[in-house]
């Protein structure tokens, strides 16, 4: 078996009767073997309110932790005019656990845009949105709106990169993956084609052990064929993850908790939160952290939790105290807080 050429800038055997076998091959594994999920539609188009709430909630989250929070969201915001007019924290609340807030944010943002003027038909117009990248506005013209774009998360590089064996290390080999990718978009099928190379690299070509024998491409795929398919994509080296430093102050009243709401710009922007000092790249002492304590008390530190965000670790410090805190805060329940703090109301 010979492999594509790795070359971008050829066309190759791409463009011909080898891309159309493997287009056929692939699309039928999917009909057959593609995962069942909530916001999908098989062989049809699905709605695209589904599609992009589905999208900006797997944004950097696996598809087994999305589930229940896209159902319980349906639920509460059945259409963007609900969503729209949904109190931003009633929003946040229900988005709580899942991360990455500013994807909350922006989609009760764009939800007003939606409700309002209507929902776009094509990637232009969603690339427009609040939260809304090149690859979702891609997802959702191609599975909503049976558009032929060129669809590329990090599943579909995967494949790629393996289907070429591209030597180039991510992330420089980007440009390289998407070019390579766009060459087996066509009018037919688009949105189940996307989702089939997502599937593919979801369940089949996988980034540890690969499964080769079940895979619908293996018999194209020149990274199978030199033996090491999982060498592939090449990596650069990764920059050790920085360390950052702060402390948390809890106050409880019978179940509920003194809570801040967090400013709107930066890190978990406008989510409900314990007490904190800043967080800097030095531990805090003691008498530094009680300075940002949220009254005068006889806190007693009781334990510190680490916090892994995407390009920084958190360790936190917690301080506990039997206090009546005045001034900017409320009582509200562990329940709608973001993980950090909910780790560190656990002491």
């Amino acid at each position: 078996m010979a492999g594509f050429s790795t070359d971008p800038k050829s066309s190759g055997e791409i463009s011909g009767p080898v891309r159309d076998k493997l287009r056929t091959a692939l699309l039928a594994w999917y009909d057959r073997a593609g995962r069942e999920l909530p916001w999908r539609v098989k062989g049809g188009r699905a709605d695209p309110y589904r599609v992009w709430l589905s999208e900006i909630m797997l944004q950097q989250t696996t598809v087994a932790a999305v589930g229940p929070y896209f159902r319980k969201f349906l639920e509460l915001f059945p259409t963007p005019r609900t969503l729209a007019d949904a109190p931003r924290d009633t929003v946040l609340a229900a988005w709580a656990g899942l991360g990455y807030y500013s994807r909350a944010r922006n989609l009760h943002l764009a939800a007003r845009s939606l409700a309002d003027a209507g929902v776009p038909t094509d990637e232009a117009g969603w690339r427009a949105l609040p939260g809304v990248g090149p690859y979702t506005a891609a997802a959702i013209a191609a599975i909503a709106f049976d558009q032929p774009t060129n669809v590329v998360d990090g599943n579909i590089e995967r494949v790629m990169a393996r289907l070429h064996a591209v030597e180039t290390p991510l992330p420089a080999a980007k440009p390289e993956l998407r070019e390579l990718a766009a060459r087996y978009v066509t009018a037919k099928r688009p949105g189940d084609w996307a989702q089939a190379l997502m599937d593919l690299g979801a369940t089949i070509c996988t980034p540890k052990s690969p499964k080769c024998d079940p895979c619908p491409i293996s018999k194209w795929c020149a990274a199978f064929a030199s033996g090491a398919p999982e060498i592939y994509p090449r990596r650069a080296a990764k920059a050790a993850r920085p360390e950052r430093h702060g402390a948390a102050f809890v106050v409880r009243k019978e179940d509920r908790l003194w809570l801040v709401r967090r400013p709107d710009q930066g890190l978990l922007g406008g989510m409900a939160g314990l007490p904190t000092t800043p967080w800097r790249d030095k531990k805090w002492p003691r008498t530094q952290a009680l300075d940002h304590a949220p009254v005068e008390a006889d806190w007693k530190r009781v334990g510190q939790v680490r916090h892994v965000f995407t390009h920084f670790a958190l360790m936190l410090d917690v301080y506990r105290a039997d206090a009546k805190p005045k001034g900017e805060g409320f009582w509200g329940e562990a329940g709608a807080l973001p993980t950090v703090f909910k780790k560190a109301t656990k002491f």
